[in-house]
């Protein structure tokens, strides 16, 4: 039978600003003004300061398991204090200020994706001029909701950009394990949405790529997805030996395109690298350890009042018993033979 061609061959575009030794591509230059480069440079010389100290303190028993963010830079970054509150286990670490539109850190793989389309909806639903840009893995990719989220985000045209920070690995698994794609920005051409791939480890590009997503969605052109090409240089956790399912010889090739030695490089040749700016940065961080080790500790009461807007019966038992256990000083005690009240939806008899 005679076949009908229904779409053309799709291409996927790439974008680089700055080669590996900082080198500008003048014809994409985005354009931004010192006073924005140095903002850039600062956030992501404070990521990776932060970053090397969060090891330290993590190997010192003083904060949690974390994911490292090391050769990342360009594609994220975040605050300093929350999130030494946050791997140390405390609520702060995990609310936004009542001016912040940050949510957040999300453990399950791509749970947060079909969140943010649904805060798409709603600020489309209320014509809120605001976008909403999620942040994921290559390895969130092979998860279900990252489908979902793009499928509805095509259909319902909202005002979100996926990001994806495609670092080569999902924990031990390599990208070529994980799809037979040739790209992951490909992947948004099923679901009605343009996708782009770009350099991850060039901060411009991404920035570049970033602001033209921004204003299609803002314009009302809907979503985008943006694959930013990285690695991780360190770890996956602090729990993890990356030693077990990756060589040196690889680590060292991408070592050469550190996304921080690239954009320091740039910086130098336009003068605009600021004598201190470590020692500010550092200066800075351990202000930031000192406050959050100065914390009291969290009221173990608190797990309780942000999951529902009023407490299910068993939940409610479960917190007057701790709270009854933290007064008399065994929290969690309870009357010898006294059944765990029952989860909703268990049996509560024998079988």
């Amino acid at each position: 039978m005679p076949r009908t061609p229904l779409e053309p061959r799709f291409t996927v575009e790439y974008l680089s600003v700055l080669d590996a030794e900082g080198n500008l591509d003048s014809a994409l230059d985005p354009g931004l003004p010192p006073a924005e480069l140095k903002r850039l440079y600062r956030a992501m010389l404070l990521a990776r300061r932060l970053d090397e100290r969060m090891v330290r303190l993590q190997r010192q028993g003083r904060i949690g398991t974390f994911a490292p963010i090391k050769g990342q830079e360009a594609s994220q970054v975040a605050s300093v204090e929350k999130l030494l509150l946050f791997f140390a286990g405390h609520l702060e670490g995990g609310q936004p200020s009542p001016d912040q539109r940050d949510l957040p850190i999300t453990i399950p793989v791509s749970t947060q994706l079909p969140h943010a389309v649904g805060l798409a909806y709603a600020a489309q639903y209320r014509q809120d001029d605001v976008v909403v840009m999620a942040y994921f893995g290559d390895g969130a990719t092979s998860e279900g909701d990252f489908h979902e989220a793009l499928n509805f985000a095509g259909v319902w045209h909202v005002p979100v950009v996926f990001v994806c920070q495609n670092n080569q690995w999902a924990i031990s698994v390599p990208l070529k394990k994980q799809t037979n794609s040739k790209t992951i920005a490909q992947k948004a051409l099923a679901y009605g949405l343009p996708g782009i791939q770009v350099d991850g480890n060039d901060v411009l590009a991404v920035y570049a790529a970033s602001r033209e997503a921004v204003e299609r969605a803002r314009a009302g052109d809907g979503p985008t997805l943006i694959e930013c090409v990285t690695y991780r240089l360190g770890v996956h956790t602090t729990a993890d030996d990356p030693t077990k399912y990756r060589t040196a010889e690889e680590v060292a090739e991408w070592e050469r395109k550190d996304p921080l030695t690239r954009f320091a490089a740039y910086m130098k040749k336009k003068r605009l690298l600021d004598d201190g700016l470590e020692a500010q940065v550092d200066e800075e961080i351990a202000a930031a350890i000192a406050r959050f080790e100065a914390t009291a500790p969290a009221d173990p009461l608190v797990m309780f009042d942000h999951v529902y807007a009023e407490l299910p019966p068993e939940l409610k038992a479960q917190r007057e018993a701790l709270a009854e256990g933290l007064r008399s000083g065994e929290p969690g005690r309870r009357e010898k033979h006294e059944p765990s009240p029952p989860m909703r939806g268990q049996r509560s008899g024998k079988r």
